[in-house]
């Protein structure tokens, strides 16, 4: 299976012209190679990028566990961190610096669903942006999670001090760091400010 390489910002890109990996195939892939985080668009090109800086490691740490701390409280859906991958609906495989769902969707997936890269749509997902990455590939990605159903979506930018939200009706709004963040009616009752967090 030969493949396209290319090189964009520190992210590896695998371009297959003659036919995409399986689903299977891809799982297998990805399981091969469990220290690089590996997502594939909806038209079967692969990305690859390697271990983060250790910094940005830690604000995603301190941000999925004040998610899991509400999730623990409120038992209103399961949280995830970076390293699950995510089915869309469009063919996507695709992880988030940390997710959330509901109970029902949830529950919805049998067992041998849940050992392998779940279909299914979070409600809400959070990206934390490196100081290496561009803006734009992330707010793609953010949008076609949105399209495929997620509700709910932060991208946050530590060089800027800003996080935008977008939301499911097309808007989005940015706050500073030192704004309390909402989870709105997706995640009733989740606040976080992230000055404080990562003080």
């Amino acid at each position: 299976m030969a493949a396209l390489v290319n090189q964009f910002e520190g992210t590896l890109v695998l371009n297959f012209p003659d036919q995409s990996m399986s689903e299977d195939q891809f799982f297998e892939f990805c399981q091969l190679n469990t220290l690089l985080r590996i997502e594939r668009n909806s038209q079967g090109v692969v990305y690859i990028e390697a271990l983060r800086e250790i910094e940005l490691s830690n604000w995603n740490f301190e941000f999925c566990g004040e998610l899991g701390f509400w999730n623990r409280k409120y038992k209103l859906g399961i949280a995830f961190d970076s390293s699950g991958g995510f089915r869309l609906p469009n063919g996507a495989v695709y992880a988030a610096d940390a997710a959330w769902v509901t109970i029902d969707k949830w529950k919805a997936l049998d067992p041998a669903q849940r050992r392998k890269f779940a279909p299914l749509v979070p409600d809400f997902i959070m990206e934390l942006r490196s100081p290496s990455d561009s803006r734009a590939p992330l707010q793609e990605k953010i949008a076609e999670f949105l399209e495929q159903g997620t509700r709910l979506a932060w991208l946050i930018d530590p060089s800027v001090q800003k996080t935008t939200v977008y939301r499911a009706d097309g808007s989005q709004e940015d706050f500073g760091f030192d704004q309390t963040l909402s989870g709105e009616d997706v995640l009733p009752g989740f606040e976080v400010c992230l000055t404080q967090l990562w003080a």
